[in-house]
């Protein structure tokens, strides 16, 4: 397990809520941390195993207490925790900053303090906070900062997923709320119009990401081929493309985004595990400094829309990640002038280039580069440079 600060790098891990909702129990949990052993996934930084919505009973016990349900959760949470631990990675639940859940099981409003403390003693590594049913005359900026400062004094270093879509103008103040990793989205859907409507929803927002809080654009769906429980998500839509999740990988990658895989990973394609253990976009997402990436359009002549576009992630080595992103559905060359980059030719330098889906060198480039993208795709290259 790391051994970083709590929050320095986005979260990995796997979420239950996008494939099974609220059909879980604790073998699927079990079982997917041994896939995580045994697929190479921990290996590659993931760590976290996160229960979601509706593992609770309906109603909390007599001392307040929250009470897992025992028809899925037999053994109980503790002994759940511990069988996660045992495997070298971390465990994570769901709470919500009502007086219930999404799902209509009890919330931890006015029981923020219990629920920490309760979460801390069964082994609890990372806390998902949701939104559903606060009551209006709440300040929800003021319900995080009570759950933040719960989890800080529970006697568990317990990572803080805040989760309010976005709502109540979140980017001005979750960061001293105390939250490690916040929602700035409504829900993702297995369907390219959902990537493509999130990922641009958050161009502009990059100043507001970075280490110990980083914006959080939803699960991923990579590998998931409307395989959802759950019309709402992906069984009624029918799931996007092996191109379309790549793409939405390198969009995540880049953007600094958790990577909460949602997808079932027991029985994930050979094509999914290669997206989702990539380890060249993995490095990228998890530079130690954390930073936020700026976008350059490229040249108004060619492109009068901001569904094609570059993203550019500066990286603690000096080096530079750029994904050349087409989300239209045409083929598109895409222009990078490394004037825009700070790179001028006068400076004596040119940039090697590596692919970072092909996982080959490129080349060395001076003064542009100009990848062809097909429709819905990505290109992204790590950039060093190279003296002329």
């Amino acid at each position: 397990m790391s051994t970083l600060p709590l929050g320095l790098r986005p979260a990995m891990g796997w979420n239950s809520w996008n494939t099974f909702t609220w059909d879980i129990n604790e073998q699927l949990i079990r079982d997917v941390a041994d896939r995580f052993v045994a697929d190479g996934y921990k290996e590659a930084g993931y760590e976290y195993i996160v229960i979601d919505d509706c593992w609770s009973l309906k109603e909390r016990d007599a001392e307040g207490r929250l009470v897992p349900d025992p028809a899925k959760f037999p053994s109980g949470m503790k002994a759940l925790a511990d069988y996660i631990h045992s495997k070298g990675l971390k465990f994570g639940m769901y709470s919500c900053v009502g007086t219930h859940t999404c799902g209509g099981y009890p919330g931890s409003f006015e029981h923020e303090f219990q629920d920490a403390q309760q979460l801390a003693e069964w082994g609890v590594d990372f806390l998902k906070y949701d939104y559903c049913f606060k009551p209006r005359q709440m300040s929800g900026e003021l319900l995080y900062k009570r759950m933040s400062l719960a989890l800080k004094n529970s006697g568990r270093d317990i990572l803080f997923s805040a989760c309010n879509w976005g709502e109540d103008g979140v980017y001005q103040w979750i960061r001293e709320s105390g939250a490690h990793m916040y929602r700035s989205t409504h829900d993702i859907q297995d369907h390219w119009e959902s990537i493509k409507r999130l990922a641009l929803s958050q161009l502009g927002q990059e100043c507001y990401t970075g280490s110990f809080c980083h914006n959080d654009l939803d699960m991923l769906v990579v590998g998931m081929y409307g395989g959802s429980n759950n019309g709402f998500i992906g069984s009624k839509i029918g799931g996007c493309t092996e191109l379309e999740y790549r793409t939405h990988f390198a969009l995540w990658s880049l953007m600094g985004s958790p990577l909460m895989i949602g997808c079932d990973i027991r029985t994930a394609e050979p094509s999914t595990r290669d997206i989702l253990l990539n380890p060249a976009l993995i490095a990228i997402n998890q530079d130690l400094e954390g930073r936020g990436a700026y976008r350059i359009k490229p040249e108004p002549q060619w492109f009068h829309t901001d569904e094609v576009f570059i993203l550019v992630k500066v990286l603690t080595d000096g080096d530079l990640a750029i994904g050349f992103f087409n989300l239209s559905d045409d083929q598109r060359e895409i222009s990078l002038q490394f004037w825009d980059l700070g790179l001028p030719y006068a400076s004596g330098f040119s940039l090697s280039l590596y692919d970072c889906w092909e996982q080959r060198e490129l080349g060395v480039f001076t003064e542009r580069y100009a990848p062809t993208v097909p429709g819905r795709g990505s290109h992204v290259v790590r950039a060093k440079l190279a003296r002329r």
